[in-house]
């Protein structure tokens, strides 16, 4: 019979979950807690970063294979020897040479400055800089999703396209789910 290690211990004990799993952490020395309002709280935000961050999967994705300077990209991923399946299997995209293509494409999906600050997409304005506000973080590079070991959306990590663009490699801010260091 197929199972995990609590299921093996409800069935031969006859408990119910929450019973398995109390005899098991003790006898592994695991100590249970519950979970507080504050830890649920922070799951919650980082579980809308993650969102976003797959929608900008998406977003950069359809830049990549569906825009005229998408083709671009494509086109230099190709002759660098990464084919399609490769590109698709990565998710890579491309982010568009603008100022805020993904800032005002996430803001009409209902996501605030604050979010995609949070989630590394966008950049604050230097102070004393008479137009204030954010502006896309990436701009006409080549896009690489970056995962966690749980698959989960974390940042990015992308490449320019213009040799004379400056830095080479670009990647996510230190945010609450990129800590490139981890990774």
């Amino acid at each position: 019979e197929g199972g995990d290690i609590f299921r093996f211990v409800m069935k031969k004990e006859g408990w119910d979950f929450p019973e398995a799993l109390r005899a098991l952490a003790e006898r592994a020395g695991v100590q249970l807690r519950p979970v507080t309002p504050q830890e649920v709280e922070k799951a919650e935000e980082y579980d809308r970063l993650r969102l976003l961050l797959e929608e900008a999967v998406l977003f950069y994705r359809h830049h990549l294979l569906h825009t005229p300077p998408g083709q671009q990209a494509r086109e230099y991923l190709l002759k660098r020897g990464i084919s399609d399946e490769t590109m698709e299997i990565f998710g890579l995209g491309y982010a568009p040479q603008a100022w805020d293509a993904a800032l005002n494409n996430f803001k009409e999906k209902g996501f605030s400055e604050r979010d995609l600050l949070d989630a590394g997409l966008v950049t604050e304005r230097e102070p004393g800089d008479i137009s204030r506000g954010v502006y896309d973080r990436f701009r006409h590079r080549i896009m690489f999703p970056i995962r966690d070991e749980r698959a989960r959306m974390c940042g990015f990590g992308a490449r320019i396209l213009n040799p004379d663009d400056l830095p080479k490699f670009l990647n996510s801010p230190q945010t609450p789910v990129f800590d490139k260091g981890h990774l």
